[in-house]
């Protein structure tokens, strides 16, 4: 059993490259694995290992410059849910492209997981999903707004068309562990919205702290990691990825006619030339190559949240 877990925090880094290194050597030595975004607005990342050698890295983490009330969500997997330790530069750690938006500078009130579904019902609300699509499509609170983008740089586009849909609403919103919203309620507020709201400890709190009697979430959240999705209590889902599009499919669609192993599913067959899946073929016959030596290609890993 691993331990996993979803960290991030605005602060202000001023040498981020500086920290580079001494935190991949630091979780390599504790049998760490996942991936770290460091940027000058601060750190996020997934990461996952044994349990004290997660605890030993997050104490590190803690002590970087202004992260001392850096957060965590913790949750378990079966199996090693990433393959090596990456931590990279980055301009941004969750990216949305507006240099005007600053978490730092304020965001939208939070709503603990026990408030949100009072707040989430209240007819002068509304409620907007600032995921991916291939996240929404596994699973949503009811009611949420589906942006449709496939990107989270898309939102602003996206609100800008659709803002008329929104007059006189409060607006709630929510990610998979908060940090999406962060930066989305502050640019909501740079909007000249006023009642802006959002999920705190996102998706994965909730999951873990409200009863399924009493939620109303609907279906599984993607995750960022071997996992590929959870449900409630943070169970491991059914999901896993299409290696070709990084979508999240279910075990059932490997029996769709437009499936392929590491080559195509259902949601990107059409999308993919015969040059490509020829290229993905030759990488899925290197997959499992490494799979009968025992190893795990590097082309497994895992699309970092964006």
């Amino acid at each position: 059993m691993f331990t996993v877990a979803a960290l991030y925090h605005f602060t202000r880094l001023a040498d981020p490259a500086a920290h580079q290194a001494p935190l991949r050597a630091a979780c390599l030595s504790n049998r760490v694995t996942g991936t770290l975004l460091l940027a000058p607005e601060g750190i996020n990342g997934t990461i996952a290992g044994p349990e004290a050698g997660i605890t030993a890295v997050l104490d590190i983490l803690r002590a970087l410059p202004g992260c001392a009330e850096l957060g965590w969500k913790l949750s378990t997997a079966t199996t090693r849910p990433f393959a090596r330790m990456k931590v990279r530069l980055k301009k941004e750690i969750v990216t949305l492209g507006q240099p005007d938006v600053d978490p730092l500078s304020g965001t939208g009130h939070y709503v603990a997981p026990a408030d949100w579904n009072a707040l989430i019902t209240a007819p002068d609300v509304a409620v907007i999903d600032t995921r991916n699509d291939y996240e929404v499509a596994i699973g949503s609170f009811d009611g949420a707004v589906d942006p449709q983008t496939a990107s989270f740089r898309d939102f602003p586009a996206w609100w800008e068309a659709n803002k008329h849909r929104f007059h006189n609403k409060r607006i709630a919103m929510f990610c998979t562990g908060g940090i999406r919203c962060e930066k989305s309620t502050n640019y909501l507020l740079g909007q000249g919205v006023e009642d802006v709201y959002h999920l705190k400890g996102g998706i994965l709190k909730y999951l873990e702290e409200v009863p399924e009697a009493e939620s109303t979430w609907q279906g599984d959240c993607f995750v960022f990691d071997g996992r590929v999705s959870v449900g409630h209590g943070l169970r491991e889902g059914p999901h896993e990825l299409c290696h070709a599009c990084r979508r999240p499919i279910l075990p059932a669609d490997h029996a769709r006619p437009e499936f392929e192993e590491g080559v195509a599913c259902h949601l990107c067959a059409n999308a993919t030339s015969a040059e490509d899946k020829a290229r993905f073929r030759e990488r899925q016959k290197q997959i499992t190559l490494s799979k009968a030596r025992g190893e795990r290609h590097l082309h497994q890993d895992l699309p970092e949240e964006p």
